[in-house]
């Protein structure tokens, strides 16, 4: 089988189970739900409003991760990755429109998400929004879909290493929520290279850490090739 068909059987998989197009509608709600009200609560003397309009990037990236893993997972359910191997053998193949079926949506939501919560942020700072600007702005929503998308294809990459969508939250989602909130305000220290925290310094408009706001999403997107290179070793030599 070609790589198009591949990815057309892959993406009717994911749009047409609720929990994957609740997953990908959670991103945009769990960001704009967290962003809004920390941006009311901004002061006028805040150091970095642009990072309190993009503040609930932090929770709906676990939305992004929840749909990348859950897209893996189910193959390793009931026997799935027999069926999908039996209609595409390479396995290469198969787990590259995988993925691509993973990551265009999550890029397509995560764009929509990133100018949404700076429309939503922007209104409620008001005379506030003027703590950054226009390009600021549009760079952090921008980089807001990339980062999301990569944390998805990070989180599909570790279930496959896994085979188990358990397994990769009960790593992913105590990471992000403790190493991002203790660890991560060590800036300036080996916390700043971490996936999550090396990709959210593109939401900042002022940030003192080592890296900017393009060397953090390529650190990111390090992490993730990491992980899809040990996911794709153990798809190609993993039993089904």
């Amino acid at each position: 089988m070609a790589f198009q068909p591949a990815l057309h059987a892959e993406w009717l998989k994911i749009r047409t189970l609720r929990s994957q197009v609740g997953g990908l509608a959670a991103v945009l709600l769990a960001t704009v739900a967290f962003s809004a009200p920390v941006a009311a609560g901004t002061g006028g003397d805040d150091s970095d409003p642009l990072f309190s309009v993009f503040f609930g990037v932090t929770f709906g990236q676990i939305a992004a991760i929840a749909f990348g893993t859950t897209a893996v997972a189910a193959e390793f359910q009931g026997g799935a990755l027999r069926v999908s191997l039996a209609a595409v053998p390479r396995r290469g193949l198969w787990f590259a429109a995988k993925l691509t079926a993973i990551a265009l949506p999550v890029l397509a939501v995560g764009l929509a998400t990133g100018f949404v919560t700076l429309a939503v942020g922007g209104a409620v700072l008001g005379d506030r929004a003027d703590g950054f600007t226009t390009a600021e702005g549009v760079r952090a929503a921008v980089g807001c879909g990339i980062h999301l998308t990569l944390m998805a294809l990070l989180a599909a990459g570790l279930t496959a290493v896994l085979r188990s969508g358990v397994a990769a939250l009960g790593l992913l989602i105590p990471f992000l929520l403790i190493v991002s909130f203790v660890v991560g305000d060590l800036s300036g220290s080996l916390a700043d290279f971490l996936p999550d925290r090396a990709g959210q310094v593109v939401l900042h408009g002022r940030w003192e850490g080592a890296l900017g706001p393009w060397t953090g999403l390529a650190v990111t997107a390090v992490w993730t090739a990491a992980a899809l290179t040990a996911g794709t070793w153990r798809v190609r030599r993993g039993d089904a």
